[in-house]
């Protein structure tokens, strides 16, 4: 004996509403969308709790919109389901967004569905996706140029947003809709193959390898869903290895040796996890800047530092062993000092000398070894420094807490590079192993600019 609520059981049971829950179920007056209201409404009726409608009129289709609209107001009731109604500009939004009219839809649509369901103190939102859906999106992916995550199809659940029809078939739906006297209306766009792209996929393509396996839909999605298990671990990798990144607004730093010691597959996604660290997103981060950044982490010489512009306002700098994105300009780059000759970086003006003069720090004198002269730099906070009397190096950020020294003040103390070592950070000291030894020396004379110190 068959259910009302049979196809739904096919869900993961922690997706599903619980006793007493109130849920919102998105319909768009289809086959799908109504079949799925109607078993939501049954599920939650047994179980004490509520479902409550929303459609969203996009006003692409004129006449046949409203006609949508007005036909989900009846059913919805006659069943004695509460509804809320929602109605959107697409094509505007679409011209002011600089979006094609398909992602404004999609856009207004989610926006209104989150809207609706936090206005009706509702905890998740359903939506009727099932399984030929999920097999034309693992398709799409794969034509437009996808990596893994693409080809893991859609997901059960995300942000609130649940799937629970994923294994359930359009001819299954179909079925039941007959076998229940489930009313729809049908999209007229959906019969045209010219529509979208999607169109030609349901309509031409899929009907072709059903002729191959009547289950193709069934077989992607559990070759998707293997594929997500994949894609988790790998991101749970990633995550892992991008504990050790350094994050404050507007900056997010990784060493690259943590970089170059992940595998091939992880790379990627610890720098789209830098995105994420830095508050910017993943948008508009495609796979060839991705590829740049590794070159760039790779290729950059120890002691050099290289720049790369990125989407979304970022810069990515590698220097120091460090991986550095940042949306705020930065201004200080690496310099080499020439003997007696001051230049002005950032707050200060240095000048090399070969004797104590005035402020500044007094490092050991030149070493056969020594190709790279007097560098400065900014100094990433993981560089460490052992300095006189200590038992052991401590990291420049612990050294700046320590004095009380704020992160953007830190980032602007002129650090000093000797044979591509740290050897001393202005204001925290010189490190044990340059210490000058006898005469002569070498000696940074340091003088703050007047409009740095506001005299």
């Amino acid at each position: 004996m068959t259910t009302r609520t049979e196809l739904l059981e096919r869900a993961p049971r922690e997706i599903l509403p619980g006793g007493g829950q109130g849920v919102l179920c998105a319909v768009s007056g289809g086959l799908d969308s109504m079949c799925l209201l109607f078993m939501l409404n049954a599920w939650c009726a047994e179980r004490g709790g509520r479902v409550t409608a929303a459609h969203f009129n996009h006003q692409l289709r004129g006449e046949a919109a409203d006609r949508d609209e007005a036909f989900v107001r009846e059913t919805c009731r006659a069943w004695d389901i509460p509804l809320t109604v929602g109605r959107g500009d697409v094509q505007k939004h679409a011209r002011q967004e600089g979006q094609t009219t398909e992602e404004a839809a999609r856009n207004l649509r989610y926006q209104f569905l989150r809207q609706a369901a936090e206005a009706g103190g509702c905890g998740r939102v359903y939506t009727a996706h099932h399984a030929d859906d999920n097999a034309e999106t693992v398709l799409l992916n794969l034509i437009r140029g996808t990596g893994l995550r693409g080809l893991s199809g859609m997901d059960w659940q995300r942000g609130g947003l649940c799937r629970p029809l994923l294994d359930v078939t359009r001819a299954e739906l179909e079925d039941y809709a007959a076998r229940w006297n489930i009313p729809h209306v049908e999209d007229e766009t959906n019969a045209d193959p010219e529509a979208a792209s999607r169109n030609l996929l349901r309509l031409q393509v899929m009907p072709l390898l059903k002729e191959l396996n009547p289950r193709a839909a069934e077989h992607m999605g559990k070759t998707a869903r293997q594929l997500q298990v994949i894609d988790r671990s790998l991101e749970r990798d990633a995550a892992a290895r991008t504990a050790r990144a350094e994050v404050r607004e507007g900056r997010a730093a990784l060493p690259t040796d943590a970089l170059h010691g992940a595998p091939e597959a992880v790379r990627p996604r610890m720098l789209l996890r830098l995105f994420d660290l830095l508050g910017v997103g993943r948008r508009d981060v495609g796979a060839r800047h991705l590829h740049a950044l590794l070159d760039m982490a790779e290729r950059t010489p120890q002691g050099g530092e290289t720049l790369l512009s990125l989407p979304r306002g970022v810069t990515a700098r590698c220097c120091r062993g460090w991986l550095i994105l940042e949306t705020r300009p930065q201004p200080l780059a690496e310099i080499r000092l020439i003997p007696n000759r001051p230049v002005r970086w950032g707050d200060y003006t240095l000048t090399l000398l070969d004797h104590p003069e005035g402020r500044g720090m007094a490092l050991r004198n030149k070493t056969p070894r020594e190709d790279g002269g007097v560098r400065i730099a900014p100094c990433p906070p993981g560089e460490r420094l052992t300095l006189p009397g200590a038992r052991g190096g401590r990291s420049v950020k612990r050294l700046c807490l320590d004095k009380h020294i704020s992160p953007a003040e830190r980032d602007r103390l002129p650090a000093v590079y000797l044979e591509g070592k740290l050897a001393a950070v202005w204001r925290l000291g010189v490190d044990a192993a340059f210490l000058p030894e006898g005469k002569p020396v070498r000696f940074i004379k340091i003088e703050e600019n007047r409009e740095a110190d506001g005299s």
